[in-house]
């Protein structure tokens, strides 16, 4: 059992990294950033920056910047990471590959994120990712200790890693599409990764704060999303739905 605890908590701590990576993600980089669905306070948005900082080492105005181009040029010529281009099971397997050289890519960068300029803390701490990871790992090396903790941090690079892929491949593969475009709808990955896997929802919708449009439906981002305005730390862009035209049935 001594050997074998910190193998147990590790994991579950990973898991749990994961979603609240997971939630940052979703919450902070796509509904907030990218699509304006959702406007948070300074210091909900300072929070949503540190925790990506140490949870993902991601910097929010390049991941901003290839979400935007994902949906200038969904599943056509300039898609970032179409399936219905590479096939799914080249953006499941290279996602992370296709985003970093994307992201890469100063024009890319200058072109969708022009409204998310560097800060002077981005230039000098935030957008040192590696720092931001290690920290990260120091904090759960802190709380677990170095075994449970290399175990967390196993698991949660994983778990996230193939979770957001999925959203990209599978996403744009298998599954529902109640609006007329390439993305889909799985509420099993929707569990998995906040809501995401509602993905036909939000090509559908990109404005609107929720994924979840129908009865049984369940977007569990917008558990976070609703707290948030319920304490007055975030103000939706808009209170329902609002169907962008293009899928709207004719």
């Amino acid at each position: 059992m001594g050997r074998s605890r910190p193998l147990l908590i590790g994991t579950v701590v990973g898991l749990a990294v994961s979603q609240l990576a997971n939630l940052v993600t979703t919450v902070f980089l796509h509904r907030a950033l990218s699509h304006r669905a959702l406007t948070l306070t300074r210091p909900a948005t300072e929070g949503f920056r540190l925790l990506t900082w140490i949870t993902t080492g991601i910097r929010p105005r390049q991941w901003v910047a290839v979400h935007r181009k994902h949906h200038a040029f969904t599943d056509v010529d300039g898609d970032p990471h179409s399936p219905v281009l590479l096939g799914w099971k080249q953006v499941q397997m290279r996602n992370v590959v296709l985003y970093r050289r994307e992201a890469a890519n100063p024009e890319t960068v200058a072109k969708y994120a022009k409204d998310l300029a560097p800060t002077p803390i981005d230039l000098r701490l935030y957008d040192k990712a590696l720092l931001g990871l290690g920290i990260g790992v120091l904090i759960l090396v802190r709380l677990l200790g170095w075994r449970a903790a290399l175990v967390a941090a196993f698991v949660h690079v994983n778990y996230y890693l193939a979770s957001s892929s999925a959203i990209n491949a599978l996403g744009h593969h298998f599954g529902a599409r109640p609006y007329p475009n390439n993305a889909t709808n799985m509420q099993w990955l929707a569990w998995a990764v906040a809501g995401e896997g509602l993905h036909n929802n939000h090509h559908g919708a990109p404005t609107s704060a929720t994924l979840a449009h129908r009865p049984g439906e369940v977007d569990p981002g917008f558990w976070l999303v609703r707290a948030l305005v319920a304490t007055r730390q975030a103000t939706l862009r808009f209170d329902d739905v609002r169907v962008a035209p293009s899928q709207v049935a004719a």
